[in-house]
């Protein structure tokens, strides 16, 4: 997949086990790593994990984190290797850590981005945010096809991340300027990933 390092999002996933005792359900998982993928696209242009996203009827999903966490035939074998190697299946809604996090594969902006969701969102379970994933514009866009069941998947057209939504946080509300800085940056990263690939 172009531009998803599993490295990264395996490593989030397990540091976000760790910070939750050492075991999370895996839907609260993806529902905050999809908070610091929008989180960290705004602010520095880029996601942390670099995975796609799509919109499903309990909101926005990381695909290639969910094959992490569901240890899915889709993954390739370095990326099922690697990150076995730190996160194991509980059951299956739970998975923990067996490992402590590689946080030297992590910036220091991609570690700051998590902890500030895991502040501001850690203590909602996953059904409470995936009712707030329901409010955001990259998921709204496609509720009325999800509705008619006209597909069980829409591709996110990750510049929506860019949309100011006012969710209490304060995360998520920037400044116009703010925005079109990282929506270049965005933008040119986009671009040097289409001629890489």
């Amino acid at each position: 997949m172009r531009g998803f390092n599993y490295k990264k999002a395996a490593q989030a996933l397990n540091y976000l086990a760790c910070k939750n005792g050492g075991t999370l359900n895996k839907m609260k998982a993806i529902k905050l790593i999809w908070l610091a993928d929008r989180l960290h696209t705004r602010k520095y242009g880029r996601s942390i994990t670099g995975d796609e996203y799509y919109a499903i009827p309990y909101g926005p999903i990381p695909s290639a984190v969910r094959d992490i966490l569901e240890s899915s035939n889709f993954l390739e074998d370095s990326a099922s290797d690697y990150a076995s190697c730190y996160l194991r299946e509980v059951n299956k809604y739970e998975y923990s850590s067996i490992s402590e996090p590689n946080l030297k594969v992590l910036s220091e902006t991609d570690i700051n981005t998590i902890n500030q969701i895991e502040e501001k969102y850690g203590r909602l379970n996953e059904f409470e945010l995936s009712d707030l994933s329901h409010e955001f514009p990259e998921w709204k866009k496609y509720k009325s096809a999800l509705t008619k069941r006209l597909s069980s998947r829409f591709s996110i057209d990750q510049s929506d991340f860019f949309i100011n939504i006012d969710d209490q946080s304060g995360l998520f509300m920037d400044s116009q300027e703010d925005i079109e800085i990282s929506k270049t940056i965005f933008k040119e990263n986009a671009q040097i990933l289409s001629i890489l690939s």
